[in-house]
């Protein structure tokens, strides 16, 4: 009887010692390792860790456009999104991501995002049958016309020349031009900041939606506003502008 209990006694202690041959003492389990930083391929830590700063939680927008926009994913393809988060915006506040271009993302690092991005927040027949304007432009935009159509769709909100009012801030702002491309204008001319309550091209006047050539020539108007060294000093007519807009949102 005792033979057999020290029998039994042996083969568990023998059992219990064989089982952890299998696993050395230390070593984590397979499931427990962290990913390298070049490794993650799920979206929500690559947005959050790489995008959402700028472009918001949700892609709700921020200091940059929301990417949750589903106008903003009708007009620009796949293509498009890709190149900006690859090789970014040069002269804006958009960096390069990807590693070929100094960034720290892999290739499927940023195939993820931008199929993700798609996937998750645009929206089939967003634009029904509307003539859009094209995401990029097809000719050279003309200021003077840009003036006019400026004053005709956008002034209303944005004040006379562009200084700013009671619904929108100052776009003439030497500052603020420095910062934005000419198709970061365009985008934000043709999708708008919903998530700023400002309306896409069809929105500005009712029953009339801009023309391909309007959205242009608006840009355009625009960008004849930039200032070669802008802030360097910061300008008087820049400062005025901020006080006259400050001025009018406390009325």
């Amino acid at each position: 009887m005792n033979a057999l209990r020290h029998l039994c006694l042996f083969a568990t202690l023998a059992a219990i010692l064989l089982s952890g041959c299998g696993s050395p003492h230390g070593l984590p389990k397979k499931e427990s390792e962290v990913l390298a930083p070049n490794e993650v391929l799920e979206f929500g830590t690559l947005y959050s860790e790489n995008c959402a700063g700028c472009h918001g939680a949700e892609g709700r927008g921020g200091a940059a456009i929301a990417l949750n926009n589903p106008v903003y994913l009708a007009i620009a393809d796949d293509a498009a999104v890709r190149r900006v988060i690859a090789n970014g915006v040069r002269g804006t506040a958009m960096p390069a991501f990807a590693e070929s271009a100094g960034g720290m993302l892999t290739d499927p690092q940023i195939d993820v995002i931008t199929k993700e991005i798609r996937s998750r927040w645009s929206k089939q027949e967003i634009l029904d049958a509307a003539t859009v304007p094209s995401y990029a432009p097809k000719s050279i935009g003309d200021a003077q016309r840009g003036e006019v159509a400026y004053k005709t769709y956008c002034e209303s909100c944005h004040g006379p020349g562009g200084a700013g009012a009671s619904k929108g801030s100052a776009i003439t702002n030497d500052s603020f031009l420095a910062l934005v491309s000419d198709q970061g204008l365009r985008t934000i001319v043709i999708t708008g900041r919903p998530e700023l309550g400002a309306p896409d091209w069809r929105g500005n006047v009712p029953g009339k939606p801009m023309s391909d050539h309007e959205v242009t020539d608006v840009v355009a108007w625009l960008t004849s506003h930039r200032l070669q060294n802008p802030g360097q000093p910061y300008s008087a007519s820049n400062y005025t502008q901020h006080q006259e807009s400050q001025d009018v949102r406390r009325k």
